[in-house]
């Protein structure tokens, strides 16, 4: 078979596939549309959330992330962390009272608006939960899974946050600049 007509039949055979690739609505995730291209954050900056929410917003290349109070003013939204809260409760015990299991918790709560006022995303809190086995012998490493499970939620969060920064519905005179 000469290579002209192997690539033909190459190119034959993945049609179809192409095909029905986009037939069925596939498209990548992208990072979405912001109805606002300049974000007051008003987040600790040593806050772990803080720090992943911020790299993910200014990872979009089309939201200028301001920190500074005096700029508030001059953005197009304020985002509010108003809360967040890690737990850790005691969910099992053995026969002599030694922790077995915990429940890992995470809550966020926080909300969006212009800076005259307007509340674009009204105060939502978003909680996130894990369970994790315990023992003595292994305090150490559960320790470790401990964080792992924690970065896990609040990445989870964070990108919950952004999908709903990015479904924000505004009329365009109101915070989109030209």
């Amino acid at each position: 078979m000469t290579p002209s007509r192997r690539q033909s039949l190459h190119a034959l055979a993945l049609g179809p596939l192409l095909a029905g690739l986009s037939a069925c609505g596939f498209q990548l995730r992208s990072s979405g549309n912001y109805p606002f291209r300049t974000l007051y954050a008003n987040f600790s900056a040593t806050s772990p959330l803080g720090v992943e929410l911020r790299r993910n917003l200014l990872g979009t290349g089309r939201i200028e992330v301001l920190t500074d109070a005096q700029q508030m003013l001059k953005a197009d939204a304020i985002l509010d962390i108003l809360s967040e809260e890690r737990q850790q409760v005691v969910v099992g015990m053995n026969a002599s009272g030694q922790v077995r299991e915990l429940q890992l918790r995470l809550r966020v709560k926080f909300r969006l608006r212009t800076p005259q006022g307007r509340e674009l995303i009204e105060s939502v809190e978003l909680a996130q939960q894990r369970d994790l086995s315990f023992t003595e012998t292994a305090a150490l490493s559960k320790e470790i899974e401990q964080g792992m499970m924690y970065r896990d939620m609040q990445t989870d969060i964070v990108q919950q946050i952004m999908r709903r920064l990015a479904a924000v519905k505004t009329p365009a005179a109101a915070v989109v600049k030209p």
